[in-house]
């Protein structure tokens, strides 16, 4: 089949030199091992964007004098284990944050309380209970406003990175000559 019918036809197709393209060139170990190109993750990444989640299917042609089967398997599961170890990662950062931003807000509610307490309870304000007024107000809010900062603005952050990966752990690789 012509290389560019095949590329109109299928979901993501990159055309490789050989099997290197896929990976670093600053890296020398084997497939199974080799970081992956910041190239391919990049061009991959930029053609997912508009792309539903399933179905997707990544198509990498290679020259038919330079395909090996043994390493097209390879590379294959090499692929499919970046992407969801990446989508892992990716996963239990959002959730960090999530919990971090939790716990500023608790915690931030927990100051103000105490911030509360001094001001309403502490009748004789003293310069030790006026100095805590004064430190436990601003770290209240400030803890309460960074933690839904967290919750709501930092995750969204996250939010590209792992449906890049939940994309790509749900795609088809495959590999044919041109």
């Amino acid at each position: 089949m012509k290389k560019g019918k095949f590329m109109k036809m299928s979901g993501i197709s990159l055309a490789l030199d050989d099997y290197n393209d896929l990976f670093s060139d600053f890296d020398p170990r084997e497939y199974k091992e080799r970081a992956l190109s910041h190239d391919l993750l990049t061009e991959v990444r930029r053609a997912t964007v508009d792309r539903a989640s399933g179905g997707l299917e990544l198509v990498l042609m290679v020259p038919k004098s330079k395909r090996n089967k043994k390493d097209e398997i390879m590379i294959k599961r090499r692929l499919l284990d970046h992407f969801r170890r990446h989508h892992v990662i990716m996963h239990k950062e959002k959730n960090k944050v999530i919990k971090t931003g939790i716990g500023f807000t608790i915690f931030g509610v927990i100051v103000m309380f105490l911030a509360a307490y001094f001001f309403f309870e502490k009748a004789d304000h003293n310069l030790a209970d006026r100095f805590l007024l004064t430190l436990f107000e601003p770290a209240g809010w400030f803890l309460f406003w960074e933690g839904l900062g967290q919750i709501v603005f930092e995750s969204k952050k996250k939010n590209s990175d792992l449906i890049f990966y939940e994309k790509m752990t749900k795609c088809e690789i495959k590999f044919i000559s041109y």
